[in-house]
């Protein structure tokens, strides 16, 4: 027999009033329960990937694409070195850097920190710091003026504000007739920066460039040189081209090193939340099996007139496949158009929710961030498509088999 006759009797079957009432309920339920399972995984994977792309933009308006620095924790004759890079393919800029540990301390408070001495000038082509001040200028750290600009909660946990004067105490001692003592200097606090990430905001403090230089017994020495590219994913790439032009004591880092400990989690955290959706999916696509056995079962006496009128085992095998495969489609384009449109409409919906409830589902404090970011990517939604019409059509096969293996005899016995 053809195969649109086959198309036909499993198109009239899924839309046929059945005398079994319970069997349409629960292929409902199974066409129902596919389309949640969809829209829940391109929903969890956009907010992830939102999320993912909102911490890492932030990330980068502290961290730079790129960092060529040395083994001993200065390099010598930089400009050179800033000009050689700047010449690389993709790089748009470079700027020095002095980078160093030390103890910030105001009144009876004292917190660890990480000094930078940054050129605000050439750190402004690197990343978008600047943007982020709540309070003064990146500019205001000149040379000899020995302004510091602090992230926000250093800031306040030393109990400071613009203005103020802190305390820098270096590791680097002077040798006096007493034994070793800290190196002390006295800087005011010209700006407060919040980059939107608590390791940056608690830790980081910036200073001139020649401040830090002098401060830390550098000469014109620098730390290391960062880069901006023009796409921040071709920092792994520039860094393998580098390993074989810088000098021997001298190495390139990307920020996805920096960094590598929190994309591992993500990037794991993403792939489990995957997997348990995707059961979710399955669940619901093998609930086909138990609808599409019970229709078997009502229909042996059809089944078995088809037999008798030369249908083959494998033409009654593509009737069931058919009528179970385009349930799943039905529930998997259910699943995806409500996915999308459940997706680009998040924050709607959680403003509405916050709206009835009368309070904020998601706290800054705690998550970094106020709002559900969210970015749907054509890849992961055509994924979780393919992955869904494979297993509904997967669960199609057996009671297909079953409903081949029927023996018109013994079917029409009782009829």
């Amino acid at each position: 027999m053809p195969f649109n006759f086959e198309a036909f009797i499993g198109l009239r079957y899924l839309r046929a009033r059945r005398r079994n009432g319970f069997i349409s309920f629960i292929s409902l339920l199974s066409v129902i329960g596919i389309a949640l399972g969809v829209a829940a995984l391109i929903v969890v994977l956009s907010v992830m990937n939102g999320f993912q792309q909102e911490i890492r933009g932030r990330m980068l308006s502290v961290v730079s694409h790129l960092e060529v620095s040395s083994y001993d924790g200065r390099i010598g004759g930089w400009q050179p070195l800033a000009a050689t890079l700047v010449r690389q393919p993709h790089v748009v800029a470079a700027a020095p850097y002095v980078s160093a540990q030390g103890l910030l301390s105001s009144g009876g408070n004292v917190r660890g920190t990480l000094v930078r001495g940054i050129d605000p000038v050439a750190e402004g082509r690197v990343v978008t710091l600047g943007k982020q001040m709540l309070r003064g200028k990146l500019e205001s750290l000149q040379p000899g003026g020995f302004n510091i600009v602090l992230g926000v909660e250093l800031a306040r946990a030393l109990g400071v504000e613009v203005g103020d004067k802190v305390t820098l105490i270096t590791p680097q001692g002077n040798v006096t007739p007493a034994g070793m003592m800290p190196r002390l200097k006295q800087f005011t606090v010209s700006g407060i920066f919040k980059a939107g990430m608590f390791e940056y905001d608690a830790t980081l403090a910036m200073v001139s460039l020649r401040d830090a230089q002098v401060l830390f017994r550098l000469g014109q020495d620098v730390s290391g040189v960062r880069l901006k590219l023009d796409d921040p994913m071709l920092a792994p790439q520039l860094k393998a081209t580098l390993a074989s032009q810088l000098a021997a004591n001298q190495v390139a880092t990307d920020w996805t090193d920096m960094n590598a400990n929190y994309f591992r989690a993500v990037q794991i955290e993403k792939r489990m939340m995957f997997i348990i959706l995707t059961l979710i999916v399955a669940v619901a696509a093998f609930n086909l099996v138990s609808t599409l056995v019970m229709v078997v079962t009502d229909k042996q006496a059809d089944i078995a007139i088809l037999r008798t009128l030369g249908a083959s085992p494998a033409s009654i095998m593509k009737i069931f496949v058919i009528q179970g495969s385009v349930a799943g489609v039905m529930g998997t384009l259910a699943g995806v158009a409500g996915g999308l449109l459940l997706a680009f409409n998040l924050g709607t919906v959680q403003q509405t929710i916050e709206r009835i409830i009368g309070a904020r589902l998601l706290s800054s404090d705690v998550y970094m961030i106020d709002f559900l970011p969210v970015e749907v990517l054509p890849a992961d939604v055509t994924t979780i498509a393919v992955i869904s019409l494979l297993l509904s059509l997967l669960a199609t096969l057996y009671p297909s088999w079953r409903a081949a293996r029927t023996r018109p005899a013994e079917a029409l016995r009782y009829e």
